[in-house]
């Protein structure tokens, strides 16, 4: 099948779906990642108290409680990546057999759709669980390596190189962070991308409420307005 007959096939509203989504995927880390500056986002509020984490933890005595606040964070690093990977086994799994989902497609769409049109829209879902597999991966790293630092940072407060090491502490403990939001995000356009196999209308409504979700929960939560200082 050449790429006109591909695209032939898909039909203008797939490709204007499969667009949306692309779109709104960037445009959402984008804007959660550069926020105005007058209204910041629960990533970029979460960021600057990971910072001042960092500051704290040049003066705690003992330090245990910040290693196992680090414990837990490389643990739903871990959680996270053994998910999207088993998730991947599964998508590839129905890549390599489509006759399940003809059966179900039959049911409820009177068009045979054909294997490689399956192929695509499941090929599309195994992009995003790839995508935040390595995420994950990656957020776990960064996090090991801020350990690393937290454990370079000298025991004395005063000593020279006390704080500069705990900024840096923070900096990768800021990236591990926003690696690890950017896999959610990719887990959640996987499973809009899931409503693709039921059509491109099902694509459109499905992205749009996981953009919405993912927008009101950086900008319009609950927990935003707790980190803003707003609640009472």
């Amino acid at each position: 099948m050449t790429l006109t007959s591909l695209l032939a096939a898909l039909g203008l509203i797939d490709i204007a779906a499969l667009a949306l989504m692309v779109i709104l995927w960037i445009a959402l880390g984008w804007i959660i990642e550069h926020p105005p500056a007058g209204r910041p986002s629960v990533t970029v509020l979460v960021a600057q108290r990971r910072r001042d984490w960092m500051k704290v933890f040049v003066t705690r005595e003992p330090r245990i409680f910040d290693s196992q606040i680090l414990a837990s964070l490389r643990q739903g690093t871990s959680f996270f990546a053994s998910t999207s990977l088993l998730a991947i086994g599964g998508v590839l799994a129905l890549i390599g057999n489509t006759d399940p989902l003809r059966g179900v497609a039959a049911e409820v769409m009177l068009e045979e759709t054909p294997t490689l049109i399956w192929q695509i829209k499941l090929g599309l879902v195994t992009l995003f669980l790839v995508t935040a597999f390595l995420k994950f991966v990656w957020s776990n790293r960064v996090f090991g390596y801020c350990s690393v630092l937290m454990g370079a940072v000298p025991q004395d407060a005063d000593h020279p190189d006390a704080y500069p090491l705990a900024a840096q502490a923070g900096e990768l403990n800021v990236r591990a962070a926003m690696n690890f939001n950017r896999g959610l995000r990719a887990m959640y356009f996987a499973l809009a991308a899931l409503a693709w196999l039921i059509g491109a209308w099902a694509l459109i409504v499905a992205t749009v409420l996981v953009a919405w979700t993912i927008w009101s929960r950086e900008f319009a939560s609950h927990p935003r307005r707790i980190l803003m200082g707003k609640v009472v």
